[in-house]
């Protein structure tokens, strides 16, 4: 068995400086996808009423009304925020309602006034599909002039210290329906006179070009692939646009153009998924299986998940002369196209139009056959970025997330450091400042590291969320191939609740689940505040490439829908789990062998 030392601690969450931490680093939280009405599918589903004012209002804290009429408030503001509304006609829609606008006689705003829903989303996807802008909306001095606006107000809410706005949109490509989007982020401010949008181009290889060009012109740049559960098995494929297989030279502008991946958002969490990790237990969370724009079912394809994504890149690299076309980094993002996302389980309202009230969360009640109207059902609160920095502002953050020294979160804020090293001293864990230690001795997550002649050990450590439940493990998760198939394992690292990690079969029993369905409450009786473990790989092979990154797991809680059928007085609807085990996963370390 491996060398592995666990502690289990108390609550170690004192004024924001999480134990572990150097007094130069701070935990923050945010996320780096979001719409508001400027978005043209958000306007054409039915928020015309909510712009990108109110999403930065949101996000930093205030009290804002829900589409719904409610009086919302995040319970925690967010320490940083990307607004990365549609670049395709971005800031047309708003124009439907306003008579004499350009826009307000096209028939796209004609079948937004008249509250058909579906059809407007089916003709603004089309569009998109296409490459053709709607009648009236493709405008490109109009564009820049409302791309100018739209980041004048990102830097209108940058607060440098307090909150941080990026800005950034999103690029919609939709080849063959499949969803290869991506958020592209800038990191100062200075940005392009225009956005290149999927109308331009939707192929990423273009959009690369773009982005070569405005560094060329001093913009700092890099995007964000978006979570790939619907992309039809593109996102993390073997073939680039035009169909041939993937060289070395498209590997290496992908990696240097693309360092962060989307692990999840309200349409469903992209990081493994049951068919391709048969032996995880936990592989079963929020799955969503949907293409947009029109909803239909969408295969679950190796190519569409983050982790088998990192395992094709390690097969992929015996191919490419060396280079792993998949090095990302994961962060969280919400996708509301409701312009306010809540994140909280406890406090899920919805993201979209049709999801803002209880009744409409509802739909696909206990017994009925699950159909298009039990999407809803299927929906999450979104997921959530953290990262360690010095400070506060774009440069840190950004810098932080090129690196990929970034984690993802299905909502809650779980504080998480991993690192990798060789040598470390068997007290590592046990002294205040382990983290200055291992990071001058090892890598964090998201780097690279030289394999050496011995097994890498890793360091990680854990800490609850000041507003969620206490912690029921640790596990590092392994990946490697032989150049022929790739492999997966899992181990658990540290575990909560006096429980021990069998020896010879590396499994541990569940931990209590105190959740009482009929009250949507739970309680923290089991479970650990704070988690570490310095953990020797077990099955370390010299020379063979690998990669390690940390899931971090909660206690069970209740799922959102829980919580809205106690206040609907009904039992938790059969179609989705009644409680959920919310989770952190890091950014890999990948451990390399010489060439």
């Amino acid at each position: 068995m491996s060398r592995l030392t666990t502690f289990a601690l108390g609550a170690a969450v004192l004024c924001g400086l999480h134990s572990g931490a150097t007094l130069a680093e701070k935990n923050l939280f945010g996320t780096l996808h979001g719409h508001s009405n400027w978005s043209i599918d958000a306007f054409g589903v039915g928020n015309t009423s909510l712009g990108p004012e109110k999403a930065y209002e949101f996000a930093r804290g205030e009290r804002v009304t829900h589409l719904n009429g409610a009086e919302v408030q995040l319970s925690q503001p967010l320490d940083f925020f990307m607004l990365s509304d549609h670049a395709e006609m971005m800031g047309t829609a708003p124009g439907f309602i306003v008579e004499g606008s350009p826009t307000y006689d096209t028939e796209i705003a004609r079948l937004s006034r008249d509250g058909k829903a579906t059809e407007a989303f089916t003709m603004i996807g089309n569009a998109i599909v296409s490459g053709t802008p709607l009648e009236g909306l493709g405008d490109p001095e109009v564009t820049a002039t409302l791309w100018s606006q739209y980041v004048a107000l990102a830097d209108k809410y940058n607060d440098p210290g307090t909150f941080t706005a990026f800005r950034g949109y999103e690029w919609t490509s939709l080849p063959g329906r499949a969803n290869m989007h991506r958020n592209i982020i800038f990191r100062g401010d200075k940005t392009p006179r225009l956005p290149f949008s999927a109308m331009d181009s939707d192929r990423p290889e273009d959009l690369w070009d773009a982005m070569d060009a405005w560094r060329e012109d001093g913009i700092e740049v890099f995007a964000i692939s978006h979570n790939g559960n619907a992309s039809l098995g593109k996102m993390f494929g073997l073939l680039d646009s035009d169909g041939a297989l993937i060289s070395k030279e498209w590997a290496m502008r992908r990696n240097a153009n693309e360092p962060q991946h989307e692990a999840g958002q309200v349409k469903g969490v992209s990081m493994a998924h049951p068919m391709f990790s048969p032996n995880d237990d936990f592989a079963n969370f929020e799955i969503w299986n949907r293409v947009v724009p029109n909803g239909g079912p969408a295969p679950a394809l190796r190519g569409n998940y983050v982790r088998e994504g990192w395992k094709i890149g390690l097969g992929m690299k015996y191919q490419l002369g060396g280079i792993n076309p998949y090095m990302l980094g994961v962060s969280g993002g919400s996708d509301t196209h409701g312009t306010i996302n809540t994140f909280e389980e406890f406090n899920n309202m919805g993201n979209h139009v049709n999801d803002s009230t209880l009744e409409q969360r509802r739909s696909g009640l206990p017994g009925q056959e699950l159909g298009r109207e039990g999407d809803n059902l299927f929906i999450n609160p979104g997921t959530l970025t953290g990262v360690w920095v010095a400070e506060n502002n774009r440069a840190d953050i950004y810098d932080a997330l090129e690196r990929r020294e970034s984690y993802a979160t299905s909502g809650t804020r779980i504080a998480v450091r991993l690192f990798a090293g060789y040598g470390f001293p068997e007290d590592l864990m046990q002294s205040s400042d382990w983290v200055a230690r291992a990071r001058q001795t090892g890598v964090p997550m998201g780097a690279e590291m030289a394999m050496g002649d011995k097994p890498v050990s890793i360091a990680v450590q854990a800490m609850k969320a000041p507003e969620s439940a206490h912690l029921d493990r640790i596990q590092i998760i392994k990946l490697w191939s032989d150049g022929y198939m790739e492999y997966e394992k899992i181990y658990n690292v540290a575990v909560s609740a006096g429980r021990t990690v069998d020896p010879e079969t590396g499994a541990v029993a569940p931990v209590p689940n105190t959740v009482d369905v009929s009250n949507a409450t739970y309680s923290n009786e089991y479970g650990a505040p704070e988690l570490r473990a310095l953990w020797t790989d077990p099955d370390f092979v010299p020379g063979q490439d690998a990669v390690y990154y940390a899931r971090v797991l909660e206690v069970p809680t209740p799922r959102w829908s829980t919580y809205d059928a106690v206040k609907m007085g009904l039992p938790p609807s059969d179609k989705v789990p009644a409680t959920i085990q919310e989770r952190a996963w890091t950014s890999p370390i990948w451990v390399t062998a010489s060439q």
